[in-house]
């Protein structure tokens, strides 16, 4: 790596000899030793060691709290629309079942189409810090204007577009990930990020709680407007401040040392055995997205990913379920965070031991079975101690095993780095489909206290019984491939894996 005559780092151009790329036509990655830059190849064990560890802190302290605090704002911009329903949106707007149900949909509509074009832009451009907050302030504009709809079609509309733009946050910030860290690092970095929608959802509530009973009237507005109001403007403070805290990615980030910078690039390299992102001019828009999509893990991927999260639907409308305890609104509200609290603790401890162990199937199968015993549970008795009991149970159930699942994407198609992105994003914009489905499944008839949620239940519970076979299916595949690596056979996307020499030691997926 190379410094210019004012010490600046010339971070466009890494030396052949520093950090080799792998070309090779044939395979699609040189066989040859990797060798490390300079700088790495200086360090001791011990030094090395204690190097990757300072870089590790600087990027967490960096980029982890940050992209939290960025995602509690996304999901509650995106899902308090559930909570004002409770705070006057519906019977001020005289919306009907249906239309509501419409406005929810809507967003998921955008959200999708944007996907994969957002992540393909991210990967060409490498200036994350630059791209996710500047489509934050959008989105903070845009949910504060929701506070000013005064109809149904104005409603649909700023759903929708607050879709559109909110769609380059979770995937891009997947991808973000995937570009910092190592494969076993990604899952509990993933739990940390997806920690944000979780914590959302345990205080979006007690916010909403908050705001309803303080400031309805306030100004002459109905509080369901002040809580887009002030979630907007939240949003757009914190949008400003994540431009000057957020790293880009190894090579684009200007703070790293020329020591960092190149420990940062050959750990990635060092994991998978080949390069990742390079530069702007070595990424292509649709050779990625054709790449993804002629992998059948994507596909696999794609139905275990959207079995899970449409087993998920149950959260766009956990106040509606909690609703038929028969408690108040703002006991309602409020017993919706424990259940979110427990999964947040969940998530990080089964992230934290999927790393420590390499185990990906067990920990997202084994969380899912609880899932599904607690919709039977939930679908089975109107009695209020086990059904809350079955709430409790049911939102840690689906969102423990979906953050290694999250991962999992990453371990199993990880070059090239425009693969990676368009396999994130088209995997998570088409789980998020049956958001859109899903939608219609949680009906709330006026004056009818406790709707039946039998059927949406039971839906929620087949596809989470989907999701633990495909995890199955996934695993099977990832076992036959590493045994075709153990052979020495060549294996797409496998790198470090000489044909026909078996290796001890090399790339295996994680499984």
């Amino acid at each position: 790596m190379s410094a210019d005559v004012d010490g600046k780092l010339a971070i466009d151009h890494i030396s052949d000899d520093n950090i080799p790329t792998t070309n090779d036509p044939g395979h699609g990655a040189s066989h040859s030793k990797l060798e490390p830059p300079a700088m790495v190849a200086a360090m001791s064990q011990e030094q090395r060691i204690e190097a990757e560890n300072k870089l590790r802190r600087k990027i967490d302290t960096r980029l982890l709290p940050m992209i939290i605090l960025m995602y509690i704002m996304n999901y509650l911009d995106r899902n308090n629309i559930a909570a004002v329903r409770l705070a006057g949106l519906q019977d001020e707007l005289q919306l009907s079942s249906t239309q509501y149900q419409t406005i929810i949909s809507i967003l998921f509509v955008g959200y999708i189409l944007m996907q994969i074009p957002s992540n393909l832009f991210l990967n060409k451009t490498g200036r994350p810090a630059i791209y996710l907050p500047t489509c934050m302030i959008i989105w903070g504009i845009i949910s504060g204007a929701t506070g000013a709809c005064q109809n149904f079609g104005g409603l649909v509309a700023c759903r929708f577009f607050l879709g559109f733009i909110e769609a380059a946050y979770f995937p891009g910030c997947l991808f973000y990930l995937s570009s910092w860290y190592t494969r076993k690092e990604l899952g509990f970095r993933t739990a940390v990020l997806y920690s944000g929608s979780l914590v959302s959802g345990a205080f979006g509530g007690l916010v909403t709680a908050g705001i309803t009973s303080n400031m309805n009237g306030t100004k002459g507005l109905r509080a369901w407007r002040w809580v887009f109001i002030i979630e907007g403007v939240i949003t757009v403070i914190i949008a400003f401040t994540a431009f000057f805290i957020l790293p880009n990615f190894p090579r684009t980030t200007p703070w790293l040392t020329e020591e960092e910078r190149q420990l940062a690039v050959y750990r990635l390299q060092e994991d998978v055995g080949e390069d990742d992102w390079t530069s702007s001019a070595s990424q292509s828009f649709f050779h990625g997205l054709k790449l993804a999509l002629l992998d059948i893990k994507t596909w696999v991927l794609t139905v275990l990913l959207l079995s899970i999260v449409s087993s998920a639907s149950v959260t766009n409308f956990f106040p509606t379920v909690v609703k038929t305890l028969g408690y108040g609104n703002v006991e309602t509200l409020l017993l919706t965070a424990p259940p979110y609290v427990l999964a947040v603790i969940t998530t990080y401890l089964n992230a934290w031991h999927a790393d420590r162990t390499g185990e990906r199937f067990l920990h997202i199968s084994l969380p899912l079975c609880v899932g599904v015993a607690a919709f039977i549970l939930a679908a089975a008795t109107h009695s209020t101690a086990p059904r809350y009991v079955a709430m409790m149970l049911m939102v840690p159930g689906v969102y423990t095993g979906y953050v290694v699942a999250l991962a999992w994407i990453s371990n199993s198609l990880p070059r090239p780095a425009a693969k990676r992105a368009a396999a994130l994003a088209f995997i998570n914009a088409i789980s998020n489909t049956s958001s859109i489905y899903a939608s219609y499944m949680y009906p709330q008839p006026k004056g009818k206290k406790q709707p039946d949620l039998t059927i949406p239940l039971s839906v929620d519970c087949a596809t989470a019984a989907l999701a633990i076979i495909m995890a199955a299916v996934m695993r099977i595949i990832l076992t036959r491939l590493n045994k075709k690596l153990d052979r020495g056979e060549h294996v797409e996307g496998a790198i470090n894996g000489v044909p026909g020499i078996a290796q001890e030691f090399g790339f295996r997926f994680l499984v």
